[in-house]
């Protein structure tokens, strides 16, 4: 079992930038993809973001240049920059971690609780 913790979001005006952070304990062997998903209200959850062990990122169209994701496997921590944020970023941001490369389209087996970010115009 993985668990994982989330901080970082909160309420933040257009233009403006949030740091959000998971920390993962539990089985480290479990852990090899990270990522983070989110779901506006009304709408399915969607990958926003992944990084791989080695450090291969990917990005959803949306935050391509404005979301950077990193990762410290020392601390079992992985972040998610996000700069320029944009009403639309509103959304629970639930951390993901995969025990395959690459994070499923339908997210690995672990998951965060799940932090607000809302973002005012």
């Amino acid at each position: 079992q993985v668990h994982l913790v989330e901080s970082g979001g909160g309420l933040v005006q257009a233009g403006g930038s949030l740091r959000l952070s998971c920390t993962a304990s539990g089985n480290m062997f479990s852990i090899n993809a990270m990522g983070w998903f989110r779901q506006a209200p009304g709408k399915q959850r969607d990958l926003v973001a992944q990084i791989s062990r080695t450090a291969d990122q990917g990005y959803a169209d949306s935050v391509k240049g404005r979301f950077t994701i990193s990762r410290d496997n020392e601390k079992n921590t992985v972040y998610l920059q996000m700069n320029s944020l944009k009403p639309e970023d509103t959304a629970v941001y639930y951390c993901n971690v995969d025990d395959f490369t690459l994070i499923r389209p339908q997210g690995g087996p672990y998951w965060g609780q799940g932090t607000q970010v809302t973002v005012s115009s």
